[in-house]
């Protein structure tokens, strides 16, 4: 599937549209909606890469900045890491990957801090619906008129987890993923807090204060804006790495 997307356009967000409108054979009141967090945010998904260049080359030569991606080549990629532990040094990051493995980066390569919120796993809890159903006995009562009565049952409910999730993207195209969920905080030593969202705060804090020249960006914190960005055909529980790379391309 290839993917397009508009990003950092400069023109009237009213203009906009209407040029998207007309490319796409929309209403521009229905562009405006998918416009209206500021963008990047996906117009289409094709299986011809042509007719998604095409799209992409109509919009590019109205002044409005396209991203095409091919969503089979991305997914194909070496994944990013995972951070299951870290030390912030004055001068190096230490991780440690999922797998074990450590690693050090200089805090001059970092490119982009990306904050988003993600599905940490499903949640099951009890609930009690409530169903109207034929009772017999009321419509012997009511000399046959059919009659019913509220029948409550339980019933098992399967919610979303919602978490945080920080991406870092190194100038070198790599990618480390901290999962507020999974990391383990103990390198904070003394100034560990008491909660995993006291420690996930200080985190992105530090990388802030200790990699001035990251552009930070936590607008994929809003459920709404993900859906934006993401568009109709794709999902925020399933498509979060698409999210990410979009808006990575778009910042870069």
């Amino acid at each position: 599937m290839h993917i397009v997307a508009v990003h950092g356009w400069r023109k009237d967000e009213a203009e906009v549209a209407g040029i998207i409108a007309g490319a796409l054979g929309l209403l521009a009141f229905e562009v405006r909606q998918k416009l209206a967090a500021g963008g990047p945010a996906v117009l289409a998904s094709y299986a011809d890469p042509q007719r998604a260049e095409t799209l992409a080359a109509r919009l590019s030569q109205d002044g409005i900045p396209t991203l095409v991606i091919d969503t089979s080549v991305e997914r194909g990629k070496i994944r990013p890491c995972r951070v299951r532990r870290f030390v912030l040094e004055d001068k190096v990051l230490r991780l440690e990957a999922m797998a074990g493995e450590p690693c050090d980066l200089d805090y001059g390569m970092i490119d982009l801090l990306l904050v988003a919120t993600c599905c940490a796993g499903l949640e099951q809890t009890t609930g009690t619906v409530t169903e109207r159903k034929f009772s017999l006995g009321k419509t012997l009562l009511a000399g046959g008129i059919p009659m019913t009565k509220n029948v409550q049952r339980e019933v098992a409910v399967a919610s979303a987890v919602r978490d945080e999730t920080l991406w870092l993207y190194l100038r070198d195209g790599a990618t480390m993923i901290f999962d507020r969920a999974t990391l383990n905080f103990d390198g904070f030593g003394a100034a560990m807090q008491l909660t995993r969202e006291l420690n996930f705060t200080r985190l992105k804090n530090e990388l802030r204060r200790l990699a001035p020249q990251a552009i930070y960006d936590e607008r994929l914190l809003k459920r709404a804006t993900l859906v934006r960005v993401l568009g109709p055909s794709l999902s925020p529980e399933n498509d979060l790495d698409l999210a990410f790379e979009i808006l990575a391309r778009s910042l870069k």
